[in-house]
């Protein structure tokens, strides 16, 4: 006889699992099961985090110190979210204060670089973060990703808006992110990965650069990734894409269709703004074996769902991370860590919300369900699991499994419907029947 660990946001049990309910032969109801093959391996889990964007640093430091401990603990500590990775801007996004770059205007030599600003808030907060999650036996990995690069390289010589990067600026670019790693890793941020624009396809209103497909890939494999070997940091992982998965395959064929590219480049990463596209993830995996892929950014944005209640927004999250991770994403960056009662600050108006949202004016914050619901997979899915073979009976139900290092598997089960829903939880010959609650999220250990 196990015990198997129930977590649910509906509570937590310990089951026992009784070896002798199915003693020689599967059950004879073999209408509610969900079957896992621990024999059976997909990807491998690296983590995960959210964005240390200049905005959650900014509300960070405005409540009070008790509560700014409260919230490490929350994400990076062990009662909490366990967060392991974290995603970081290079230039300002628009969840900044404002349009910012770490040169003075037309630095033809980048001997103006400087990231002080970011060391008025935004690296103070990483530095906490990281020592939180090292005093939980854990060490952070973190993603850069830039949003423009300063008005001076680009087409319509504005960081917003669009434009593109100048033919002429694009060495100076790529000079751009060895300054922005070795500067950041001077002040012990392992920036150990890349994104080389984010939202490449976007003509945004805030911080934005058009890239092609082909720009993307000649700009990868004649200028960033040579000036990556160049500095000494061939150890930090190159992703293209950084953008919504409906066009994943067509934008990572055309990218590597560029031989000088495809020899830099280790992975895509994906959006969730036009909506499921886990076939694009398959289809990518099969075409490309060798490419690992991640989630690089996802939030409940106010321009489309403000009026939505609190559960469907968690089941959102948790539909996508499963969906995600069942068609092969090694890695998961939610977007901002948090945000004011406002959803920013926001240089453009451009509100969200985030896991924990912060009530300033009362110096207090507050956990959203969202967070519980990440949660159910942070704090269960270990650095170096890998995803194992899973059945479920139904499509009522969608569920995702594990194996940890230490041997522990994990079934992450979302029931968004209105009825409690049976399984049957089998490896085997041996398991359990439980009851999954109505629009419940439940995590088995065992």
């Amino acid at each position: 006889m196990q015990k198997v660990k129930k977590i649910s946001t509906c509570g937590e049990r310990e089951i026992l699992w009784d070896v002798a309910e199915f003693p020689a032969q599967p059950p004879q109801d073999c209408m509610h099961v969900i079957n896992v093959y621990p024999d059976v391996r997909y990807q491998k889990i690296r983590g995960f985090g959210g964005a240390f964007t200049e905005a959650s640093a900014h509300n960070f430091y405005q409540l009070p110190e008790a509560k700014q401990q409260e919230i490490l603990e929350a994400y990076f500590g062990g009662t909490g979210l366990q967060y392991n990775v974290g995603r970081v801007h290079m230039n300002s996004c628009d969840f900044g204060l404002g349009n910012y770059t770490y040169v003075e205007e037309n630095d033809e030599t980048l001997e103006t670089f400087s990231v002080e600003r970011d060391e008025k808030e935004v690296l103070p907060f990483i530095r906490e973060a990281v020592q939180k999650a090292k005093d939980n036996g854990s060490t952070m990995e973190f993603l850069m990703s830039p949003w423009s690069p300063p008005a001076y390289m680009k087409t319509n010589n504005e960081m917003n808006h669009g434009g593109k990067l100048k033919e002429e600026y694009r060495s100076l670019w790529a000079k751009y992110f060895t300054q922005f790693i070795r500067e950041y890793r001077k002040r012990g941020v392992a920036i150990d990965s890349l994104t080389v624009q984010n939202e490449p396809e976007a003509v945004q209103t805030w911080d934005s650069c058009v890239y092609t497909a082909e720009e993307e890939g000649d700009f990868v494999g004649k200028f960033l990734g040579p000036e990556l070997e160049k500095a000494g940091l061939s150890d930090v992982k190159i992703f293209i894409w950084d953008h919504n998965k409906e066009s994943l395959v067509d934008r990572v064929s055309t990218s590597l269709k560029n031989e000088k590219a495809a020899k830099y480049v280790h992975g895509a990463a994906v959006h969730w703004y036009t909506g499921d596209h886990f076939e694009a993830l398959e289809i990518a995996s099969k075409l490309y074996p060798e490419l690992e892929l991640i989630f690089s950014e996802g939030c409940v944005e106010y321009s489309r769902f403000a009026d939505s209640n609190d559960v469907y927004k968690a089941e959102m999250y948790a539909h996508d991370m499963i969906g995600n991770l069942k068609s092969g994403i090694t890695t998961y960056y939610d977007w901002n860590l948090i945000l004011d009662e406002k959803g920013g600050p926001n240089h453009v108006g451009n509100f969200c919300a985030a896991p924990i949202m912060a009530n300033l004016p009362e110096g207090e914050f507050d956990k959203r369900l969202t967070y519980y619901y990440i949660g159910q997979f942070s704090r269960y899915i270990k650095r170096g699991a890998v995803r194992i073979g899973s059945t479920c009976y139904t499509t009522k139900l969608e569920t995702v499994a594990f194996l940890n290092p230490d041997g522990t598997r994990v079934v992450v089960v979302l029931n968004p419907t209105e009825h409690e829903m049976p399984i049957t939880l089998r490896q085997g010959n041996e398991g359990i029947e439980d009851m999954i609650e109505a629009h419940s999220i439940c995590t088995y250990l065992f």
